[in-house]
C-alpha cells in the first residue's frame, strides 16, 4: 500500500513540474518579446552620412563638462535609421502572430546587417521563434 502511494506522489510530482515548466518557458518567451520591444523604442534611429569627419586636439587643452566621459553614464545606442525599420517590421510580424514570415524578416535582416547593432536580438529572437515552432 506504501509503495502504491509513493508511486501516485512520484507520478503527480512529475506532472506537476512539467507543467510549472511549461509555464515558466512561456513567461520567459512572452518577456522576452516585451523587453526586445522596450529596447527597440529606446533606440535612435539615425541616417547614414557619408561625409567625412575629422577630430584634432590640442594636449592639455581644456575640456568643456559635456565632453567629460563620466563612469556609468548611460549613453542612448544609436542605430542606423534603415535597420531599425527593418527590424521594428520583423517584431510586428511577430505581434502579429507570424512567426514563419518574422522567422524569415529576422534571417533576412541578419544576412544584410552583420555588424549591426541589433544582430544579438536578432540571433536571440530568432532562437526564440525556434523554440515556439
Amino acid at each position: 500500500m506504501k509503495m502504491l502511494i509513493n508511486l501516485l506522489l512520484l507520478i503527480g510530482m512529475a506532472l506537476g513540474t512539467q507543467t510549472i515548466f511549461a509555464e515558466n518557458k512561456s513567461d520567459q518567451s512572452s518577456s522576452f518579446w516585451e523587453t526586445l520591444k522596450a529596447k527597440i523604442e529606446q533606440m535612435a534611429p539615425q541616417k547614414k552620412v557619408s561625409a567625412t569627419t575629422a577630430v584634432g586636439g590640442v594636449r592639455g587643452a581644456r575640456l568643456a563638462t559635456e565632453d567629460v566621459y563620466w563612469k556609468g553614464e548611460k549613453i542612448q545606442q544609436t542605430v542606423d535609421a534603415d535597420e531599425l525599420e527593418v527590424f521594428q517590421k520583423a517584431m510586428a510580424l511577430v505581434a502579429a502572430g507570424e512567426q514563419v514570415k518574422a522567422h524569415e524578416a529576422f534571417s533576412e535582416f541578419v544576412m544584410k546587417n552583420p555588424s549591426s547593432p541589433l544582430r544579438k536580438d536578432a540571433d536571440e529572437a530568432l532562437a526564440q521563434l525556434q523554440v515556439s515552432k
